[in-house]
C-alpha cells in the first residue's frame, strides 16, 4: 500500500527531525539522572585530556631540556603521567557505563509504552498495516534508538573536547590559537555538506535493501505459486536488478565517504599542526621557543580535530534513529483505537439467543468482508464464521 512504503524513500525536513527529536526526549526524563551523570564524566574527561598534556610539558621544559631530570624526578612525572591514563580510563568507563544503562532503560521504555499502544488500537489498523512492519517497529526501530542516544553523547564529548583544546591552546599561544580557529567554520561546512549530501545516498541505499528483504520475504512465502505459474525467471531479473540497485548505493556510500570523512579531516589536521609549527618558528627567530610547549600545542591541535571524525561517523546512525523515531511515532499517533465499552451499560443478558440481520463488515470502509450476512444463535449453540485462511 502507498501508506507503508519504506519511510527511507522520504526526505524528513529538520524541521520535522527537530520535532521529532525533541518527542523522543520525553521518553529519556524518567531517566535523565543516569544521562546527566554521564555528562558529567563526559565534562571530567575533557579537563583530563587537557591536563595530560602539560604534564609532558612540564616535564620537557622544566627538566628535560635544561638537563637537571633525577631518577627521582622522572619516576615522579612517569607516576603522575599513569595515575592520569588511569584516571582517564575509569571517567571514561563510568560515562559510557552510565549513559549506555541509560540508553538501554530508554529503549526497553519506549518498547513497552509502544506494545501497551498496540493493544489498545482497532482491528481495522491491524487490518491495513502489515503485521512484519509492525514487529520490526516493535523490535527493529526501538532496538535502533539504543546506538541513537549515543550520537548525542558522541555530539557532546565532541563540543567539550573542541572547546576544552581550544581553550588549552589560548592558554599557551593566543595568537596561534585564534588563527588556528579559521579551521572551525570549515570543519563545519564539510560536515554540513556531508550530512545533506550522504543522506540522501543512505537513505537510497537504505531503501534498496529495504525492497530487497521485501523480495525475499515474498519469495519465500510464496515459493509454491512463483513455481506453479513457473515465474522463477522473472522474480530472479526483479531481484537482480534490485540487487545491483543496491550495490551502486553502496559503491556511493564508499566514495563519499573515502572522500568526506577521515581523509578529509585529516587533511586539515596536518595543515593546522604544519601552521602552527611555522608560526612557532617564526616566534623562535626572535626568542627561544620551548620543546614542551610545542608537543601540548600540537597535542591540543589533534585533540580539537579528533572528535570531528567521531561525530561524522555517527551521521548514519543519526539518520536511521530519526527514521526509527518517526515510525514510532506515528503508531503512537494512531487514532484507530479499539471500541470502547459503554461505561453506564446496566443490562444484563437474560436470553442467550442471538440474532444477526443483513449484517455488513468492512475493516477499511471501503471492501466489505461481511455482506449481507443474517444468521440467528440459539442458547447453547456455537457458530462460526470461517475464511479463507481457516
Amino acid at each position: 500500500m502507498e501508506k507503508h512504503q519504506s519511510e527511507w524513500s522520504k526526505s524528513i525536513p529538520f524541521s520535522e527531525q527537530k520535532v521529532i527529536i525533541k518527542r523522543m526526549f520525553t521518553f529519556a526524563k524518567p531517566f535523565r539522572k543516569t544521562f546527566y551523570g554521564a555528562i558529567v564524566f563526559a565534562l571530567l574527561l575533557s579537563v583530563v585530556n587537557i591536563i595530560m598534556p602539560r604534564i609532558i610539558q612540564t616535564f620537557m621544559d622544566n627538566y628535560l631540556t635544561p638537563k637537571t631530570a633525577t631518577q627521582s624526578v622522572i619516576y615522579f612525572f612517569a607516576a603522575l603521567y599513569l595515575f592520569g591514563v588511569l584516571m582517564k580510563a575509569v571517567i571514561w568507563f563510568f560515562q559510557w557505563f552510565l549513559y549506555s544503562m541509560a540508553s538501554l532503560q530508554t529503549f526497553q521504555y519506549i518498547r513497552v509504552k509502544l506494545f501497551e499502544k498496540l493493544h489498545t488500537l482497532g482491528m481495522r489498523y491491524f487490518d491495513q498495516t502489515p503485521a512484519g512492519s509492525i514487529v520490526s517497529r516493535v523490535s527493529n526501530d526501538t532496538e535502533t534508538l539504543f546506538d541513537f542516544w549515543h550520537v548525542f553523547l558522541m555530539l557532546l564529548t565532541g563540543l567539550f573536547a573542541v572547546g576544552s583544546s581550544f581553550v588549552a591552546m589560548f592558554m599557551i599561544a593566543p595568537e596561534i590559537a585564534v588563527v588556528n580557529l579559521i579551521f572551525l567554520p570549515i570543519l563545519l561546512v564539510v560536515i554540513w555538506y556531508y550530512q545533506k549530501f550522504s543522506s540522501v545516498i543512505y537513505r537510497n541505499m537504505r531503501e534498496k535493501l529495504s525492497q530487497l528483504n521485501t523480495k525475499l520475504n515474498e519469495s519465500i512465502s510464496g515459493m509454491t505459486i512463483i513455481q506453479q505459474f513457473r515465474q522463477e525467471a522473472r522474480v530472479n531479473e526483479e531481484f537482480e536488478a534490485i540487487n545491483e540497485d543496491y550495490l551502486h548505493t553502496r559503491y556511493a556510500m564508499i566514495k563519499t565517504n573515502s572522500l568526506l570523512l577521515a581523509p578529509i579531516i585529516n587533511l586539515l589536521y596536518a595543515i593546522a599542526v604544519a601552521m602552527s609549527l611555522t608560526l612557532f618558528g617564526f616566534d623562535a627567530l626572535h626568542s627561544p621557543v620551548e620543546v614542551g610547549l610545542i608537543y601540548a600545542f600540537t597535542t591540543y591541535v589533534q585533540g580539537f580535530f579528533n572528535p570531528m571524525n567521531q561525530m561524522m561517523d555517527f551521521l548514519s546512525v543519526f539518520t536511521d534513529g530519526v527514521v526509527a523515531a518517526s515510525r514510532i511515532l506515528k503508531i503512537m499517533d494512531e487514532t484507530e483505537v479499539t471500541p470502547q465499552q459503554n461505561p453506564g451499560a446496566d443490562k444484563k443478558i437474560s436470553l442467550g439467543k442471538i440474532e444477526f440481520r443483513n449484517v455488513s463488515f468492512s475493516y477499511d470502509g471501503q471492501n466489505d468482508v461481511l455482506k449481507n450476512i443474517s444468521f440467528v444463535a440459539n442458547p447453547g449453540e456455537t457458530v462460526a464464521l470461517v475464511g479463507h485462511t481457516g
